[in-house]
């Protein structure tokens, strides 16, 4: 699907190198038809390298004949980032996006009218294969160019489509989720510590636990509270252990949390 496509990544940080070699990795598209523009020499350099990509410090050298543009900056950047590219990228070209809170229209406005935007909200993970992306098209994407971005981002994980409303809410909940879960395996890490535990030992036995309690999540044949009632024993270990947590208020202490980042998304993008 993506054969023959010339594409440009704007912005070589650890998504877009991931995005790259994703691709390339997968056979979607062959290296020398990438062209990677980024202010840091040392990374272009080492994308060179490790990627056989093309590389420049100029964005408009890079979209100049690209069909495919990716933007992976910053969100503060990218008003800067696409004033740039207007005069120098083919009209026709797909403009793929995963800054957070950046909306289609956004830059829609920037770029022209008519031109085809899909966003996307994509996650960490993606640096090992295992990321979870969303996408949402601008209004005048088309079937054909969700499924391009599809094909792209199936490469580092799974792809879901959503309405572009819903971003923010994908932002809050698994764009900044493995944070969360970061945050959540060092107090596992540390509770096993304070246990006894070697802190190596807690680290591989917590993680593998989480691994394999999200795989039952993904097979989805039962929903998560069905299956926490089956490791939770009247009067058991894993009821002890839950009753502190919900007398934490755990639940609505990751409600409110994803509720904050979503609200950060859209702060990122000026809306309220």
């Amino acid at each position: 699907m993506l054969k023959g496509t010339r594409i440009a990544v704007i912005g070589g940080g650890k998504m877009g190198g991931a995005l790259i070699q994703g691709m390339i990795a997968g056979g979607l598209v062959n290296a020398e038809a990438v062209t990677v523009a980024d202010t840091d020499e040392a990374r272009l350099g080492e994308l060179a390298r490790s990627c056989k990509v093309l590389v420049t410090a100029d964005n408009r050298e890079a979209v100049r004949n690209a069909d495919l543009i990716i933007l992976a900056v910053k969100p503060q950047n990218m008003a800067e980032v696409l004033a740039g590219l207007t005069a120098a990228m083919v009209p026709s070209a797909l403009v793929i996006s995963i800054a957070a809170g950046i909306s289609t229209a956004f830059i829609e406005e920037r770029l022209g009218e008519g031109v085809r935007v899909v966003r996307v909200m994509p996650n960490m993970p993606a640096l090992i294969g295992e990321g979870a992306a969303a996408i949402a098209p601008g209004g005048h994407a088309t079937e054909a160019d969700l499924k391009r971005t599809r094909h792209i981002f199936d490469a580092v994980g799974i792809t879901v489509e959503v309405k572009e409303d819903l971003m923010d809410a994908v932002t809050g909940l698994s764009g900044s989720g493995p944070g969360y879960v970061f945050l959540i395996v060092e107090a596992f890490v540390d509770a096993g510590v304070r246990m006894g535990l070697p802190r190596e030992t807690a680290l591989k036995l917590i993680a593998q636990s989480l691994l394999g309690a999200a795989k039952l999540c993904l097979l989805g044949e039962k929903p998560p509270a069905e299956l926490r009632a089956m490791v939770t024993s009247p009067g058991g270990t894993t009821l002890a252990g839950l009753k502190v947590m919900e007398e934490g208020k755990l639940r609505e202490i990751l409600m409110a949390a994803v509720e904050a980042a979503t609200k950060r998304s859209a702060e990122l993008g000026g809306r309220k």
